[in-house]
């Protein structure tokens, strides 16, 4: 046995003494979720959904069978060992995986050869997840570094079913037919799409026993809608830099979900907020902050025309007192489990495809509450922030991605600032 790999079999003894192995959560149950464990601190996530079209063509429905597929993601925090976490929380039967490997990213779809580690779990390669449920691997000895680029590959050698995925990551992942879960080259994966499966964190060790980690949630502003593709200018992502630059990295994980809303379910743009923060937020690893940012699909689905669509179709007239209510409930969740929680006002969205006068006055409502309450800990006002300088109900030119509605990378970047200082 060479000195490196003594080292890695030393250190998973190591974690495994403290225990730190992340097979007991295959056994999790709601009280117990995957992503809890001493020692553990989340520093990449992505909220999961149910198999759909969702925007753009996707690969959830048809899931998978003898393919590999590979993903990147971009870390916050650093540490000395990582772990991932899968979820097959909506899938219909039980998802088998032979092989699965992390490494850090290289170009596109190829990884670096020196940092590439199989993932085990119960310190199997091969492992089943039941529907329904979350499992985390077994620690990696993998130093990670703040703002690393990592790639996670999974194997799925039967047929799958449809597939628990997260329909708009606004990241290449990339598809091989066959076994290429340990390939350091990419040329294989001939086959591309914006979406993730199955990965639902990646979670450090070795850190800071602090619960300083942050979790964003909300809807596409939230999950970077129209900001670059595979340059993580979302938001959260520019929020990790912040707090990078400034020496103090942490843990920050996206929660957000294109087209999601505070009080409705839907079949393609995830559960309603008040459903999901505490799966999405609350159960993730030392998580202590969350920034709430959510309620225009709310308003904005209600003027739209009822369609065939289940996806688009329009939704319920929402009231602001409604609004209001459902707030309150993610506060009361938050803390019950003493999380604080920071409340952010929606933006200005005047132009919109579903902007109306009616839903103007619901935004207004909501947002002078949101101000003035006191119910959140505390609140930054991008309402305000994020405002046209000659029109408080539009958003800045330029900060606007086109629509009206999404930010553009510039108005991601000014988001993060304004959010920054009531993450203390």
């Amino acid at each position: 046995m060479s000195s490196r790999s003594r080292i890695r079999a030393a250190l998973v003894v190591l974690l495994t003494a403290a225990g730190l192995l992340a097979g007991q959560a295959a056994g999790a149950t709601p009280s117990q979720p995957a992503g809890a464990g001493k020692g553990w601190t989340g520093t990449w996530a992505s909220s999961m959904m149910r198999p759909s079209p969702g925007f753009e063509p996707n690969w959830s429905e048809e899931g998978f069978a003898n393919h590999t597929v590979r993903q990147v993601v971009r870390v916050s925090a650093g540490g000395a060992a990582a772990r991932v976490r899968l979820s097959n929380v909506f899938g219909t039967k039980p998802l088998k995986i032979t092989g699965a490997t992390v490494a850090r990213s290289a170009e596109g779809a190829s990884v670096r050869p020196e940092s590439l580690r199989h993932l085990t779990f119960r310190h199997s390669r091969s492992v089943v997840l039941p529907p329904g449920r979350e499992m985390a691997s077994d620690p990696v000895p993998l130093r990670v570094s703040p703002l690393d680029s990592l790639t996670v590959t999974l194997y799925l050698p039967r047929a799958t079913g449809p597939a628990t995925n997260h329909s708009f990551a606004n990241a290449t992942s990339y598809r091989a037919s066959g076994d290429h879960s340990a390939d350091p080259g990419g040329d294989a994966f001939t086959e591309t799409t914006q979406s993730w499966y199955y990965l639902a964190g990646v979670d450090v060790t070795g850190v800071p026993p602090r619960r300083d980690a942050v979790a964003a949630f909300g809807d596409s502003i939230t999950d970077g809608a129209l900001s670059t593709a595979d340059a993580n200018n979302r938001y959260p992502d520019e929020l990790a830099e912040l707090f990078a630059s400034k020496g103090k990295p942490r843990g920050v994980l996206n929660a957000g979900i294109g087209g999601n809303r505070v009080l409705t379910d839907s079949p393609c743009l995830g559960e309603r907020a008040t459903a999901r923060f505490k799966r999405d937020v609350l159960d993730e690893p030392r998580v202590g902050t969350a920034v709430v940012l959510e309620g225009i699909n709310d308003i904005g689905f209600g003027e739209l025309e009822p369609s065939p669509d289940p996806c688009f179709s329009g939704g319920p007239d929402v009231t602001a007192a409604e609004l209001i209510a459902g707030h309150r409930e993610l506060i009361r969740q938050a803390h019950k489990r003493g999380t604080t929680v920071v409340g952010a006002t929606l933006l200005p969205y005047k132009g919109a495809q579903y902007y109306s006068e009616r839903g103007e006055a619901v935004r207004d409502q909501l947002n002078e509450w949101i101000r003035t309450s006191g119910a959140y800990d505390r609140v930054v006002d991008l309402d305000r922030i994020m405002a046209a300088p000659d029109d408080p109900d539009l958003l800045n030119p330029a900060y606007d991605s086109g629509d009206r509605l999404h930010p553009n990378d510039a108005g991601y970047h000014a988001m993060a600032v304004a959010i920054a200082p009531s993450l203390r």
